[in-house]
């Protein structure tokens, strides 16, 4: 990297949200700095769907190829790192990374992604992303027809049902404790034949990360083939907070239609700041981008 710590705009996080901002601003001629930690939240996802012209490509391979595209652009530097502080300052903000660096920028982008809360459930972290799933859009039509799971409970667990009951006819969901259900929604499942299952999970049997079967504390055991979990999350880092920005009752970062959060100046995208998909990822950074840009010109012209 160039030894310059003075930038247009700061990206704290390089996978899809945050290289597409970086694109926007590059192609603006403004001076970026892209700090990335290398742990992306699909990193274990076989493959990504949904988003058009990179159906079934490997995440890793749509990551590889956006860098090197956006580092054809001389204004945008890409820093291996984590970034772990940040102030506000006369001009803009700075940021600290655990290594000790230190980064100027009159604009930060907020791309970093979500930590997801693994149940301790034996089994389940080597299934995420593979056989366990979040999301149908992303994931659903691999497992079409297929023997299907929801791991969720109440409101949340029949919205996701009516979503997969059209992908596949055989679904059960698992609320790992007492069902939370109106009498509607319970005879609105019976019609669909989706049983409910609420006995505690112990344990997911699998093979390199696809599942064989469900084991239950009762010691019995189910087949599935795929199985949605919706699980929580938390913030990746605690900067945005620390900078003032407001936060959703999700613990999303609270942005506008602009992806503008709510300390002027800084800006977040992706998955920390709504819908959890690539297409949105790419669509919300390069929105973040040319926002940020704007703000920029404002200022200067």
């Amino acid at each position: 990297m160039k030894h310059t710590t003075n930038f247009d705009v700061i990206i704290i996080g390089g996978s899809y949200a945050g290289l597409s901002a970086a694109m926007a601003l590059g192609r603006s001629l403004r001076n970026v700095l892209v700090i990335d930690s290398g742990m992306p939240c699909n990193r274990q996802t076989p493959h990504s769907h949904n988003f058009i012209t990179h159906d079934g490509e490997k995440p890793a391979v749509i990551a590889e190829k956006a860098k090197a595209q956006v580092l054809k652009y001389e204004t945008v530097q890409f820093h291996e790192g984590l970034a772990v502080s940040g102030k506000k300052t006369e001009d803009g903000f700075s940021i600290a990374t655990q290594a000790g660096e230190k980064f100027v920028g009159k604009k930060i982008i907020f791309a970093t992604g979500l930590q997801d809360i693994m149940p301790e459930i034996k089994g389940f972290a080597e299934c995420w992303g593979i056989s366990v799933i979040h999301c149908p859009y992303c994931h659903g039509y691999e497992f079409r027809d297929k023997k299907t799971g929801i791991m969720a409970n109440g409101e949340r667990a029949f919205h996701l049902s009516g979503l997969v009951n059209n992908l596949t006819g055989n679904l059960d969901i698992l609320t790992s404790g007492q069902a939370e259900f109106t009498e509607e929604q319970l005879e609105k499942l019976k019609v669909h034949n989706i049983h409910v299952i609420d006995k505690k999970i112990s344990e997911i049997v699998h093979e390199d990360g696809n599942i064989k079967e469900m084991i239950f504390e009762d010691g019995n055991k189910m087949d599935f083939d795929a199985v949605y979990a919706a699980i929580p999350f938390k913030k990746q880092i605690d900067i945005p907070v620390e900078l003032g920005c407001e936060l959703t009752e999700e613990e999303y970062i609270k942005v506008d239609s602009f992806q503008k959060t709510s300390v002027y100046g800084i800006f977040a995208c992706g998955d920390n700041s709504g819908m959890r998909s690539v297409a949105n990822a790419v669509a919300t950074g390069n929105m973040a981008g040319a926002m940020a840009n704007s703000e920029l010109t404002t200022e200067q012209f």
